[in-house]
């Protein structure tokens, strides 16, 4: 028996490498379908009247004559411009900080809250007036939403 001093290369690729190929296409296939599929959201205030709805629950509600929650950081928006303009942007976006502060769960929304206030600050005080409340919450966001109503 002559055993040659030249490895053996096999003509076709193995099970191994098929397989590796088949994971490497329908793995990131399955991971965005279950992504994309799956509406779920952590409830950190605990409170039940605060949830999301699924899609199946959306779709059914969209026929019934009840109205879904309103979600809150659309609620603390709509407060806050209230209050903006009832007393001034100062104290607004304070308590838009402190909410923030309360409920981690708002600090994904707090600069399109502060970029609200910003524009509707312009409405009411003017440019120059609205970019004298400017404050370090959400970092610029109020004083982009004064040049954004303002430019």
């Amino acid at each position: 028996m002559k055993h040659s001093a030249i490895p053996q290369r096999r003509h076709g690729r193995g099970p191994a490498h098929r397989i590796g190929r088949s994971l490497a296409f329908v793995l990131p296939v399955v991971l965005v379908l279950s992504g994309t599929l799956a509406v779920t959201r952590v409830d950190w205030s605990g409170d039940p009247s605060d949830s999301v709805l699924t899609a199946s629950d959306a779709s059914s509600s969209q026929t019934g004559a009840t109205t879904a929650p309103r979600a809150a950081h659309e609620v603390l928006r709509d407060q806050l411009l209230t209050e903006l303009q009832e007393k001034d942007p100062g104290i607004a976006l304070t308590h838009l900080q402190q909410a923030v502060n309360d409920r981690p769960s708002l600090a994904g929304h707090c600069a399109s809250i502060a970029r609200a206030l910003g524009r509707a600050a312009v409405k009411v005080y003017g440019p120059t007036r609205a970019q004298s409340f400017a404050r370090p919450v959400c970092d610029t966001a109020f004083a982009s939403g004064v040049l954004a109503a303002h430019g």
